[in-house]
């Protein structure tokens, strides 16, 4: 089946000059301490954020090949802006605002003071067979405090055609459901999913012998406090099912396989570490994330492919923070990917998206909460690894609120499929990343019963 079609904007290059009479004093470029930033409007998408480095007006500049944002359109999203550009005689317009001042907001209200803007046409004209370049050099400021500035703004702004496959599960993933390929109205069945326990007898032997135990000692230490203390069960009662509660405050050995049509299993992922609550708690913690290994079939056995950590993050947002790292060379040099966080509320999006420069971040209010976001290329070692092993939009997938229904719908580049078992990798990535929402959520919450196994989290 062919991929779907997708159209990618990027925005990227960015530097801000004076005039030489009014700039600030210092010689280069300060792109670490700059006080200035922008956001980037397209309309119908969140707004994303970018820092903006400062350049002396003599100074010959090299620009590097950054991207600050990017865009990503489905067919649909492509072919309504074209439909809207024609009907209004004019393109469409990407826009960037330039302020100067701390990025970010406090109370609700922005921190910095709007010193002008740039509107970009964008011409979707050709992009399918390839790039158009709308913007790439420099261009004056308009707005409030733009007369007499003649501040100028660097960018470069190009769209792209990226396709993608796109995959959905036809169910929850602890449904053991199956996975299509989609493309418009065609879905095709591709893999199948497998929902289980790792070990499940071993789990269920071990559980009963742990809990036999620990009523036997209990009842010991009973007996012999009962010979020289007065009567105390109802506490010892108490204690005991404290610590049974203790024993079952634990959420592990979930594992997913990935078959193709005839049966084969593809990829998998398996919960490697266990989700538990932090001490004095009931969620699991950043400093002691549960973990997920995603596994790939290789000379008759399973091979470590990536590692995806997540947590439960602290703070004014309910959010799921996660990491995903690969493992080439066995695990010898991890790469890390993608680091992030997600609404619990809203759900939003899991995303792999590698540039040469920095990532794009989004804005408070429409950021995580819709969510998408890759670490910045300095926190990830873009540099190295990441970029010989993958580049550009590598993958996406939806990861719906906790507690509500969730049918994952997952986006592959297609410079990153050569095959079934690079496909299914990432469906498996998916997999997990979704039922990490429900491996984190609060331990004063039931898991539904798909997700519990031999009175496992009955009394949480």
């Amino acid at each position: 089946m062919d991929p779907c079609p997708f159209v990618r904007i990027t925005v990227g290059n960015l530097a801000l000059k004076f005039p030489v009479a009014s700039k600030p004093a210092f010689t280069g470029v300060l792109p670490s301490c700059s006080p200035c930033y922008c956001k980037i409007k397209l309309k119908n998408f969140p707004t994303q954020l970018a820092t903006i480095p400062l350049v002396a007006q003599e100074s010959a500049y090299q620009f590097e090949d950054q991207v600050h944002a990017c865009f990503n359109l489905n067919k649909s999203e492509f072919d309504r802006i074209v439909e809207k550009s024609l009907a209004a005689k004019k393109g469409s317009c990407l826009k960037v605002e330039i302020y100067t001042g701390r990025m970010g907001s406090s109370c609700g209200l922005d921190c910095g003071n709007l010193l002008g803007s740039v509107s970009v046409p964008l011409n979707f004209k050709g992009v399918e067979s390839r790039g158009v370049t709308a913007q790439n050099g420099w261009v004056g400021l308009g707005g409030p405090r733009s007369k007499g500035s003649a501040a100028e703004l660097h960018l470069r702004v190009k769209a792209e055609s990226d396709p993608r496959f796109v995959f959905q599960f036809d169910g929850e993933p602890e449904c053991s459901p199956q996975v299509f390929q989609v493309n418009g109205n065609v879905r095709q069945a591709v893999f199948t999913c497998k929902f289980s326990f790792r070990n499940a007898g071993e789990r269920t032997l071990r559980s009963r012998l742990n809990l036999t135990l620990l009523i036997s000692d209990w009842f010991c230490n009973f007996v012999n406090s009962s010979l020289s203390e007065p009567s105390t069960s109802g506490s010892w009662l108490s204690s005991l099912r404290f610590d049974k509660e203790k024993t079952l405050k634990e959420r592990k050995g979930w594992s997913i396989t990935i078959h193709d049509l005839s049966g084969s299993p593809v990829a998998a992922a398996s919960m490697v570490t266990p989700f538990v609550p932090s001490p004095g708690s009931n969620r699991v913690s950043h400093s002691n994330p549960g973990a997920w290994l995603i596994l790939r079939p290789g000379q008759g056995t399973w091979t470590p492919w990536g590692r995806l950590e997540a947590w439960r993050e602290h703070g004014s947002g309910d959010c799921l923070g996660y990491r995903f790292e690969l493992l080439p060379n066995g695990g010898i040099d991890n790469v890390p990917l993608a680091s992030s966080s997600i609404s619990t509320k809203n759900g939003g999006k899991f995303a792999i998206d590698i540039s040469t420069g920095t990532s794009p971040m989004t804005t408070p209010s429409s950021s995580f909460d819709s969510g998408t976001g890759s670490a910045s290329s300095s926190e990830l070692g873009y540099g190295s690894w990441a970029n010989l092993l993958y580049r550009g939009f590598v993958m996406s997938s939806t990861v719906a609120g906790s507690g509500r229904c969730s049918k994952p719908e997952v986006e592959v580049g297609v410079q990153h499929v050569t095959c079934k078992e690079d496909a299914a990798a990432f469906v498996a990535l998916a997999a997990a990343m979704d039922l990490s929402m429900d491996a984190c959520r609060l331990f004063s919450q039931k898991l539904r019963k798909e997700l519990r196994q031999d009175g496992q989290e009955h009394l949480v």
